[in-house]
């Protein structure tokens, strides 16, 4: 198992420095096979904070500011409405279930279900990819002007789902930053998420209603994920000299795909 952290926690921080998304949304279905779905999240939440913080300390100042505040401060406040509307969604429709074939691999049964805002949104993120990939759409570009609607739809799926990061990827990545200025620019508007986030689970810890962390166990995971996630985000920070505009479509589009079609199968 700590294997398995081990290499999911270093291979994807290191990818996700250059496409700017990824970790939480591919540790966290690796640990609920280990966890409970509660302790998968808040583990998650956690390393997820700890190396976003880190790519801040390690690219503030690369990032494009003027980007960050036309696009940070309506996903900021649509974010407040994507969490007031889980509130009214939870318990909301289940689309679909069903179980994978993987019980020899992991042990268990696994049951995933695809929930109405899970469909959406992986239709929503499948066609951002495909504005990428498709010869007829390829040339499209969303201009500056549509920072502001392109943070507000990231934060209010930031809110609902916690899945911000494609979308907030399928926005940047066309304006064709230099790269470093690319990963800049994604580490601080993921540290404005991450740091209100791990604020309302620090709240809910103090009040007793969060709970789960206490065993060896999941320490042991929650120490190997961070420390191989920042390796994996440093080993990045060294790599990105040698990144291209190209190469940063060519992976944010093809993890765009991947999560999308991770949403719509219930995997993610």
């Amino acid at each position: 198992m700590l294997f398995v952290v081990a290499l999911v926690s270093f291979s994807v921080a290191l990818l996700t420095l250059f496409s700017g998304f990824g970790l939480g949304t591919l540790l966290m279905p690796t640990l609920a096979l280990f966890f409970p779905a509660p302790v998968a999240v808040l583990l998650t939440a956690i390393v997820h904070g700890c190396n976003s913080l880190f790519k801040l300390a390690l690219l503030w100042r690369q990032a494009d500011y003027r980007v960050v505040l036309r696009f940070g401060i309506p996903a900021a406040l649509a974010a407040l409405l994507g969490a007031a509307t889980l509130a009214a969604l939870s318990g909301g429709p289940v689309l679909f279930s069903w179980s994978p074939p993987l019980d020899p691999l992991v042990g268990r049964m696994l049951f995933w279900q695809v929930s109405a805002v899970e469909a959406v949104l992986g239709v929503l993120i499948l066609l951002f990819a495909a504005l990428e990939v498709l010869p007829a759409t390829r040339r499209l570009r969303f201009a500056p002007r549509w920072l502001p609607l392109g943070g507000a739809i990231a934060g209010f799926f930031g809110g609902l789902s916690g899945h911000q990061g494609a979308l907030r990827a399928a926005f940047l990545v066309p304006l064709e930053l230099e790269p470093r200025t690319y990963a800049g620019t994604q580490a601080v508007l993921a540290s404005v998420v991450d740091v209100f986030r791990l604020g309302a689970y620090a709240v809910a810890l103090a009040g007793g209603s969060l709970s789960g962390l206490g065993g060896r166990q999941q320490q042991q995971v929650l120490v190997v994920a961070v420390v191989c996630a920042l390796s994996g985000s440093l080993l990045g920070k060294r790599m990105l000299g040698k990144a291209t505009v190209r190469g940063i479509r060519r992976l944010t589009t093809a993890l765009l795909v991947l999560v999308g079609l991770g949403l719509l199968s219930g995997a993610l």
